[in-house]
């Protein structure tokens, strides 16, 4: 794979549709655009077209645009041919552009030369995999956020700080003759106290959005014949698990997303725990238990008006202890309860009616805590397990700068390591292993 190579792909999704487009970014385009169309081909113009074969035949007939470097998404030459959204013409594009010297685009291979070419930064890059991805409107203006750099300008903005503090910093261990006298040295402190409070102030963001991308997954629990299956039909809104008076139903897992606030939660309904004899219903309790020891929260359910007992207590023993786990009691509907959240052995309880729905807004609102969510301003950028790691690696640096202000050296030395911790969100320190992972998740035609 060279970046000197002409690259092609198909850049809309699979499938039939009214547009199709194909994209070719490279060296060759100019001359490529040429043949393929009969036309000199005005760059950022929307040309009508006919796109020929190599026996000059027709192929398609649409919207031809050209871009020249480096004003391109690509930072080189780029050809976009927008022909009918149709498998096989668009093939027969891509194939033709094959014949006149292009090869195939690796996935995520156009957004790599962007950022290669410094049209992106690595953190914008990986925005593009996100807003495609969305799951919500939330999460979508998230990563658009990312993608217009707001995310990358509040990194850069701390670096600039920090690059300012280092050079304070430095210059003292450079001249040591110097007195550094006591007001200096309180400047110093405020800078380094200021940095750390900018960094969690981004911790947070950056968090929510992680939130946003990842979401929660959630497993119901509990005897058979409870509503696990009715509560997961009413929190997704549309009947996705069969419901029936007869234990045992559901013998294999039903899953659901709904979004809470933009919050993706990934609901699994799960086959009733008891001790059975029918073999295909051991098999699904036994996919249960594995649900449960991935999952990053529980909801136990049991009917209202009934006792708590062994079986409940043999849950309990069972379940992993760091577990967020909530006690949902349902059918109050049945057994004249009020709906409500209380606690029971330290644990969120609630009284709901999957049936009427009433009392699931608290469980609602529990679900969102419990995923770490918290009502926030338009700061909230979509972020990757990577960009909090190294957020949590300059706040650990920037701590430790903090409790070395008489040591200069070290204190040089730690704030160095924070400044370089941030680099690598934006991509100032990528090693190329890094950039082949981040864009081997892309589609093809991105």
């Amino acid at each position: 794979m060279s970046d000197a190579d002409t690259i092609v792909a198909i850049a809309t999704a699979p499938g039939r549709g009214g547009v199709g487009v194909v994209r070719v970014s490279g060296p060759a385009v100019p001359v490529m655009a040429g043949i393929l169309t009969g036309k000199q081909l005005p760059p950022r113009q929307a040309t009508l077209a006919t796109f020929f074969d190599e026996h000059g035949g027709p192929l398609d007939q649409g919207i031809a645009l050209r871009f020249s470097a480096p004003a391109s998404f690509t930072g080189q030459d780029v050809l976009e041919l927008h022909g009918h959204g149709g498998h096989a013409v668009l093939g027969l594009l891509v194939k033709r552009c094959l014949m006149l010297g292009a090869r195939l685009a690796e996935p995520g291979e156009f957004t790599r030369r962007a950022f290669l070419n410094e049209k992106l930064d690595l953190a914008q890059a990986e925005s593009v995999a996100d807003l495609i991805e969305a799951a919500s409107e939330e999460g979508a203006r998230s990563a658009a956020r990312s993608l217009v750099g707001e995310f990358s300008s509040r990194v850069e903005t701390l670096v600039q700080e920090l690059i300012g503090l280092r050079t304070h910093v430095e210059a003292c261990v450079d001249f040591p003759e110097e007195e550094i006298d006591t007001a200096e040295l309180a400047a110093i402190k405020n800078k380094g106290e200021s940095l750390s409070a900018a960094l969690a102030a981004l911790q947070q963001a950056a968090s929510q959005g992680a939130v946003l991308r990842e979401g929660l997954t959630v497993v119901l629990i509990g005897r058979p014949n409870v509503g696990k299956s009715s509560l997961l039909n009413r929190l997704a809104g549309e009947d996705l698990a069969i419901v029936t008076p007869i234990p045992g139903t559901t013998r294999d897992q039903v899953r659901a997303t709904i979004h809470l606030n933009g919050v993706p939660i990934h609901l699994i309904d799960t086959a009733g725990l008891r001790e059975t004899e029918d073999e295909v219903e051991r098999l699904g309790i036994e996919r249960t238990w594995q649900a449960v020891s991935k999952a990053g929260a529980a909801l136990l359910l049991a009917e209202a008006g009934e006792s708590l007992a062994l079986p409940e207590a043999a849950l309990l023993n069972r379940l992993p202890p760091s577990l967020p786990l909530a006690w949902v009691h349902n059918k109050i509907d049945l057994h004249g309860w009020q709906a409500g959240e209380r606690q029971q052995d330290g644990q969120a309880s609630f009284r709901i009616s999957a049936l009427t729905g009433e009392g699931l807004e608290p469980l609602r609102d529990w679900l969102l805590q419990t995923a770490g969510w918290k009502p926030q301003g338009e700061s909230v950028f979509m972020a990757r397990a990577r960009h909090l790691a190294a957020l949590e690696e300059a706040a650990r640096h920037l701590t430790a700068a903090g409790s070395e202000i008489s040591q200069f050296e070290l204190m040089a030395e730690e704030l160095r390591l924070a400044q370089r911790a941030l680099g690598r969100i934006t991509g100032e320190f990528g090693a190329d292993d890094l950039l082949g992972e981040i864009f081997s998740r892309f589609c093809i035609g991105k």
